[in-house]
């Protein structure tokens, strides 16, 4: 995110079970549609949010999403930071390679979560959780 994107209230849930999962992408498809974005934007950022979501829960042991409507003067979109306190990512590099994975899928979790959305934004230390922050504009 850049200097003056002006941050509209940001909608805040827990991450604790596949339900809040489901609740996550609730939240980012009324979002998705209130700023207009197309369906098929509305589909890569609900996809995005999904894979992050459950990342927040597997690997983080749970954590928090917020979400919410950004504007930064040309256009409009939607912000999500993801927020967990688990382990954190011990070499992000490689975890952000398509098919690594240390959960058995197909390895495309982050990586393909990055390339869905337009801004993508990782802080992570081993021992101190990970934050994962996303925004996709309308174009």
């Amino acid at each position: 995110m850049t200097a003056g994107d002006d941050i509209a209230a940001m909608e805040t849930l827990a991450i604790r079970s596949d339900q809040d999962v489901v609740r996550v992408r609730q939240l980012v498809r009324t979002l998705a549609v209130s700023v207009k974005l197309s369906l098929v934007d509305q589909t890569k950022l609900v996809t995005a949010a999904s894979e992050l979501a459950r990342n927040t829960l597997v690997y983080g042991g749970g954590g928090t999403v917020a979400a919410g409507r950004v504007d930064n003067g040309r256009r409009s979109g939607i912000r999500i930071v993801f927020s967990d306190q688990g382990p954190g990512i011990p070499d992000l590099d490689l975890a952000l390679t398509d098919g690594y994975t240390t959960g058995g899928g197909l390895g495309l979790g982050l990586s393909g979560a990055r390339r869905l959305v337009d801004e993508f934004d990782i802080d992570t230390a081993v021992g101190q959780g990970t934050t994962i922050s996303v925004i996709k504009w309308c174009r």
